[in-house]
């Protein structure tokens, strides 16, 4: 999960390139950076941290010209310390490409074998971004064989592309001298839409970005979503072109975008989260009147901010009381993007603050909008009994999360997920110290989010089915990806105590 942008506009984009990652902040923290084209000249900038540590002004200064790319970043793939995988990605031929990618390919060892040993090209980082970057750029190398880039042959290189790469890729690139394109994987599984805005001059400017709320707040008219095996190019005169380059492409959304991903103002493939998020509250309310009976709850209390709608359209769906029992300090990053378990731990307290007058002598029904690994909900539940709540009672707004996520969600095994391995819900209340423990069903989610566009069939709801849209993730692949995840943490700790 990261936040992509790209920008072409009349004047200078480096001031709301950075406003628009500003507006993406909460879909990564780890490191930001932004690109733009100045003629046939790239100037780029990026840095580990948030949009506001990484710029200051000499910086942006240097950024100059009238199209451009940024990203912000949480790591999936590759090594989360590493500035070196900080995005925009550039290769110098052909013509000269940056690229920025949300999301998560499986095949991407596969393919940086491939491109070193059949296309010759050499992978730095062990960046599945890069790994596709690189992919694109073989593939218009190969569609253009050395002559001047075509329509026909841009969209044909995304069609090339599409039978390599496996995985979610939701993509933005800037080519010297040719404009920009954006383009996403045949599933849509990440969001990417597309507005425009008449400049002052009385030219169009287009935008590509992550989530709608980027577009809204750059004074954008929303125009879509890209489509998925849609690609979209903006030509170097500003004239917008758009093809189907996938063979077999159907919309399955990650789901989990709209139960804890994107911001609430935004709308994804024609679904606004906000109202999503209300249906997932009316929904998680039926499973909680058949398993608690309401006369035992005092209260309804949201754990802030994600679940704030569901909370709040559950309590009035079920005529109970309402309230703010946790004040956030709106300074601590999210932490469940926060790399490392004990990071995340200590943040809980930093993030949180209970507000003793709402808890004492009450039965309190706390709801969250998801539980993954366990540790934040367990604190939560400590905090609440400290504060003098008689009861605790914890309501999930999704199902049990049991399932790696490969397409660019960091929840790489089943051990580090508290539901991990069909654990019970029962001993996931006992270790979470709750007196009763409600999760959302998997057909009540579906059917919230789903009601908006009756048109998706079907989303990814890997994480919490086991079924990968993609059809290419075996038990195999999950078994290897739990020994690289461990053998990480291995080195990590080692280093630590060596230091």
């Amino acid at each position: 999960m990261c936040g992509i942008v790209a920008l072409y506009a009349s004047g200078p984009v480096n001031q709301r390139l950075y406003d628009a990652l500003l507006l993406l902040q909460h879909r990564g923290q780890d490191a930001a950076g932004i690109c733009t084209v100045e003629n046939r000249t790239f100037h780029m900038h990026k840095g580990m941290g948030l949009v506001r540590d990484v710029f200051r002004t000499r910086n942006m200064r240097d950024l100059l010209g009238n199209c451009g790319i940024g990203q912000v970043r949480y790591p999936t793939q590759g090594n989360a310390s590493s500035n070196k995988e900080s995005q925009p990605f550039y290769v110098n031929a052909p013509y000269g490409i940056v690229l920025a990618h949300n999301g998560n390919l499986t095949n991407a060892k596969e393919l940086a074998k491939e491109l070193y040993e059949l296309d010759r090209r050499h992978i730095n980082t062990t960046s599945d971004s890069e790994v596709l970057l690189n992919v694109f750029a073989n593939e218009l190398q190969n569609t253009t064989q050395g002559n001047h880039l075509t329509e026909d042959a841009l969209f044909g290189a995304v069609a090339s592309m599409h039978k390599r790469l496996k995985g979610s890729y939701a993509v933005v690139a800037c080519i010297a001298g040719h404009g920009m394109i954006a383009f996403r994987d045949p599933h849509g599984i990440r969001p990417l839409c597309i507005g425009s805005n008449i400049a002052e001059d009385g030219t169009t400017e287009y935008m590509f970005a992550s989530e709608s709320v980027v577009l809204e707040g750059s004074e954008f008219t929303l125009l879509g979503d890209v489509a998925p095996g849609e690609a979209v190019w903006v030509d170097e005169l500003g004239k917008i072109h758009k093809r189907q380059c996938a063979e077999k492409a159907e919309l399955n959304p990650c789901i989990f975008e709209y139960v804890y991903l994107a911001r609430p103002d935004s709308v994804l493939d024609g679904i606004p989260v906000y109202d999503a998020r209300l249906r997932l509250g009316e929904n998680l309310g039926k499973e909680i009147k058949k398993q608690i009976p309401l006369e035992d709850i005092d209260v309804v209390m949201p754990i802030p901010d994600s679940s704030r709608p569901a909370a709040a359209q559950l309590a009035k769906a079920l005529g109970l009381e309402y309230r703010e029992g946790f004040i956030k300090n709106r300074y601590v990053g999210r932490t469940f993007i926060m790399p490392g378990q004990a990071i995340r731990k200590k943040s809980v307290r930093q993030k949180l603050n209970a507000m003793k007058v709402e808890f004492v002598g009450k039965n309190v029904l706390l709801v969250d909008d998801s539980i993954v690994r366990g540790t934040t909900i367990t604190e939560i539940v400590r905090m609440a009994r400290q504060s003098g709540a008689r009861k605790v009672f914890i309501a999930s707004g999704a199902p049990p999360v049991r399932y790696p996520n490969v397409y660019g969600i960091d929840m790489p095994t089943s051990s580090e997920l508290i539901a991990g391995d069909n654990r019970p819900t029962e001993e996931i209340r006992m270790e979470i110290g709750a007196d009763a423990l409600v999760y959302q069903t998997l057909e009540g989610m579906i059917d919230a989010v789903g009601h908006f566009n009756p048109n998706i069939k079907a989303f990814d709801c890997s994480c919490f089915d086991g079924k990968y849209v993609t059809g290419d993730v075996t038990p195999e692949y999950i078994a290897e990806l739990e020994r690289e995840r461990l053998e990480s943490k291995q080195q990590k700790k080692k280093a630590e105590s060596e230091d």
